[in-house]
């Protein structure tokens, strides 16, 4: 079946997808609709990104009434993910007004009982806050005909086995049963034994898995190295949306607070943050106030955001499962994707299994230069200064040409503005990172003995490294965390007090009563006069160059 009409879907419903842009189903999508407009119950593997959500949602609209009571439940394990399918389930049924309700924990339970009792056809939840509004009795299952449990084995793993089993055994007996996971361990086969009526088993092949839109990349760098690897990524690739996913909630935040400082429009995501930052985050990423989300598995859970051009594992995922969850990320809606992990040398291993499981290849690349970067920016530069060209409101502009041309050669004005668009004067630093090519075996076993080292050492090397640094001169700044200053302070400091581009600057570091930070050398004494006569956070600026006495303004 190759078109969404041969699985049985109205013509209404088939005019809506055409107008989202969807022109045909996905494997999952075309296995498992015609089952559930048969009112089978099914048992689906699969993987984020292979248009799962869409496999149910559009036979749950299809089958849903005009009567505003719950008729179809879906279960989802995090806040993020039920408020995707909620979202999603109210754009594929559009032309119906459907009445979706996400319900779950972190949100005034008031809005929801409001919602509730207002009638609702379709409620997307979070276990918990679903068994709470049951015993409330502002939830009831009288009319309901469809439950939906997505990402099962996310749930269970989560811990939400008993809250599964409460919801299960109030739900009518006759009713449709459909459980999506991207694994079927004992657990959820447990799960699947007791609660559904002769399911048909549904799964996709391991070499769908991979999303044949997606372009998979990997740089092999050593593990101090992997920020400047990153922000060298971020700089030549130019991402639309990028998302970097980290193992621990930690590193997520060190990762985020980082690339603050070093100017990106970045913010982490896990599962320590409250609903109300979460959501504040997620609502930048979507608006493109972002331009980098550092998240961690668990928080990126069912994130759909069709823009999000590259996925960026910062480590190498721990198997083959969370690498497709990852990467699934990006590709969406009939987009082209990007995927890039970093390896050590000691993590070709792992790659090699995700590649032989996956059977997919994964294309090795040399790290870009400094070189690289600045002709990646001009390509980007020449295709807005074409796509400028062709629009009207130029005339205030030609004046101004005209003007020098009087005096000036044509060539010689368009190289200089290109040139103050660029900044190309920054580009003259030394490039940091060109230790980032593939270390030799014996000296990746000794930086993995470094990385292994006691805090305090690396922290005294590292600093020695900064001060050696060749073309960056380390200045210090009275403020630290005590004063309430991050990063992200700093680098605003810097760049509009002293026009120095948050790029151009080098690592900062944040102590609890001061802070250092690394600017091009010959920018130093400008930048020290502009930040002594600015304030950060309320409190009068004190700069120096690190371990000198304080420079006049």
């Amino acid at each position: 079946m190759t078109t969404f009409a041969e699985l049985g879907l109205s013509d209404a419903l088939i005019a809506t997808l055409s107008g989202l842009g969807y022109d045909e189903p996905t494997p999952i999508q075309a296995q498992t609709i015609p089952l559930l407009l048969a009112g089978r119950d099914v048992i689906a593997q699969a993987q984020t990104g292979t248009g799962k959500t869409a496999a149910f949602a559009l036979p749950m609209i299809e089958r849903v009434t005009d009567d505003l009571a719950v008729q179809a439940l879906v279960l989802a394990p995090t806040r993020e993910l039920a408020v995707q399918v909620a979202e999603a389930i109210h754009r594929y049924g559009r032309h119906r007004a459907l009445r979706v309700l996400p319900i779950y924990g972190g949100q005034p339970i008031e809005r929801q009982l409001r919602g509730l009792a207002q009638g609702v056809q379709i409620v997307v939840g979070t276990p918990g806050r679903v068994l709470d509004h049951l015993r409330r009795g502002s939830l009831r299952f009288d009319q309901l005909r469809m439950v939906v449990l997505d990402e099962a084995d996310e749930m269970l793993d989560m811990g939400f086995a008993e809250e599964l089993e409460a919801i299960l055994q109030l739900v009518p007996a006759e009713r449709q049963t459909a459980l999506f996971s991207a694994t079927l361990p004992p657990a959820v086969q447990n799960l699947t034994l007791r609660y559904t009526r002769q399911p048909v088993r549904v799964s996709i092949a391991a070499e769908q898995l991979a999303a044949p839109r997606i372009r998979q990349l990997y740089y092999e760098v050593l593990a101090r190295d992997k920020l400047d690897a990153l922000c060298r990524v971020l700089d030549a690739e130019m991402p639309q949306l990028a998302i970097v996913f980290c193992r621990t909630r930690q590193e997520a935040d060190d990762i985020g607070e980082r690339l603050q400082g070093r100017g990106y429009a970045a913010e982490s995501l896990h599962g320590d943050l409250s609903q109300a930052v979460r959501d504040r985050v997620m609502r930048r990423f979507r608006e493109g106030q972002l331009d980098v989300l550092v998240a961690t598995d668990v928080a990126a859970r069912g994130l759909d955001i069709a823009e999000v051009s590259h996925v960026i594992n910062y480590d190498v995922p721990t198997d083959p499962e969370s690498y497709v969850h990852r990467i699934g990320r990006t590709g969406r809606a009939g987009r082209d994707g990007v995927a890039i992990t970093f390896i050590t040398p000691r993590e070709r291993r792992m790659l090699q299994t995700i590649e032989r499981l996956t059977r997919t290849r994964i294309e090795r690349r040399a790290m870009p230069t400094l070189a690289d970067v600045a002709a990646r920016r001009r390509a980007a530069l020449r295709d807005q200064l074409r796509e400028a060209m062709a629009t009207p409101g130029l005339d205030s502009y030609t004046a101004l040409v005209d003007e020098l041309a009087a005096t000036h050669d044509l060539r010689a004005i368009a190289a200089a503005a290109i040139k103050l668009l660029l900044n190309e004067a920054e580009t003259e630093q030394v490039d940091t990172i060109t230790r980032l090519e593939p270390a030799r075996p014996e000296r990746a076993e000794r930086s993995e003995r470094t990385e292994r080292a006691p805090r305090a050492k690396r922290g005294e090397a590292a600093e020695r490294s900064s001060r050696g640094e060749q073309g960056m001169a380390r200045i210090q700044i009275n403020l630290g965390r005590n004063d309430q200053v991050r990063p992200a302070d700093i680098v605003g400091a810097i760049a509009n007090e002293a026009g120095v581009p948050g790029r151009s600057i080098g690592a900062i570091e944040v102590r609890a009563r001061a802070s250092f930070v690394e600017v091009p050398r010959r920018a130093v004494r400008h930048v020290l006069q502009a930040l002594n006569r600015t304030s950060l956070r309320g409190q009068r600026v004190r700069a120096t160059l690190a371990d000198e006495t304080p420079v006049a303004a």
